[in-house]
């Protein structure tokens, strides 16, 4: 059908022109014209005058299979025997030659990473689902850092867990979550965890301490920020705060840091993605009596004053009832 707009088109307007004007390749469009295709010439002989025979083919092929250079590549056979005063054809036709036996790939070990699955983790009650990451604070001189450990409850935003260290250890980081399952009352088979693929993330005596408490581990895609979204934003969330530090001059002073800052976070802070309410009230299901005193609010602004409310009585926003790391369809709704 392409073939013959294009033709039709050719005829006033050239070709070239045709093509571009309907987005096709002008080589494909000469490669059907003519009378047999590329595979044709390479298993029936026909085509072009400059093309081998299939005797010559079949002889380029026994040398190219030969014992002498079967280990060899095309361009090593052909600068042989070219020494040797033969020619039995160039490079470009060996190789040709090899594509058409489906003897041509690559000899190296390379190296295959796996296909990791993107992770589709759902939570629609608080400690059913973890997010937990670690960030770098800079410390008081350059390439000195400080390690922010932070474990987030993904359904209520609520900061169950938190620890500044000199380092990245996967012992602390066993510490601090056995340490916080505790603090939470957390029940076997009841939690999921999910985090990227740090060294601490995902070594053995955090996969072993997870496994023995029988808490469910998940990872990230490799180089996949958005699989682990709600660490990622508490972290820019509070680096993004007028009385955050360029630099912590001592790792008490990002400890000090921290302690009024989580308090902020989980107890005064009014998330966009809770309704607007603090991730404590959501974690310890205050929440819905807090809205339920706002509808009372709203409706008495709205009995004194109806005329100031376009069509509908205000009414204040809706708590989450299901939280996605990477929703299955993107039409279900993600609560943030």
């Amino acid at each position: 059908m392409i073939d013959a707009s294009v033709t039709k088109l050719a005829a006033s307007v050239g070709t070239a022109a045709a093509c571009r004007a309907l987005s096709t390749s002008r080589a494909g469009v000469y490669r059907r014209r003519s009378p047999c295709s590329v595979t044709a010439k390479f298993t029936t002989g026909r085509g072009s005058h400059r093309a081998l025979s299939v005797a010559e083919r079949a002889t380029v092929l026994d040398a190219l299979h030969s014992d002498r250079f079967v280990n060899d590549s095309p361009a090593q056979v052909y600068a042989t025997l070219l020494d040797e005063g033969t020619y039995l054809a160039s490079q470009s036709t060996m190789y040709r030659l090899l594509a058409a036996s489906g003897e041509v790939r690559e000899r190296r070990d390379q190296l295959r990473r796996p296909n990791y699955a993107k992770p589709e983790l759902l939570a629609t009650t608080p400690n059913e689902l973890w997010s937990w990451d670690i960030t770098k604070l800079l410390g008081p001189q350059k390439w000195t850092y400080y390690y922010l450990y932070v474990i987030l409850d993904v359904y209520s935003r609520y900061v169950v867990g938190w620890m500044v260290a000199h380092r990245e250890s996967a012992v602390l980081a066993e510490q601090l979550i056995a340490e916080t399952l505790a603090k939470q009352s957390i029940a076997r088979h009841q939690l999921t965890i999910h985090a990227d693929r740090g060294s601490s993330m995902t070594s053995k005596p955090v996969a072993f301490l997870l496994a023995d408490l029988g808490v469910t581990k998940s990872h990230s895609r490799p180089h996949v920020s958005n699989d682990n979204p709600f660490s990622e934003s508490q972290f820019k969330t509070m680096k993004y705060r007028p009385d955050f530090p360029d630099r912590f001059g001592c790792i008490e002073g990002a400890r000090a840091f921290g302690q009024p800052f989580f308090h902020w976070y989980n107890d005064e802070h009014r998330h966009s993605g809770l309704g607007l309410h603090t991730p404590a009230s959501v974690h310890y299901g205050h929440a819905a009596a807090i809205r339920e005193q706002r509808s009372v609010i709203l409706a008495g602004a709205y009995a004194a004053h109806p005329e100031r409310f376009v069509r509908v009585m205000p009414q204040p926003p809706a708590l989450p009832t299901a939280v996605w790391i990477n929703p299955p369809h993107q039409e279900l709704a993600i609560a943030r």
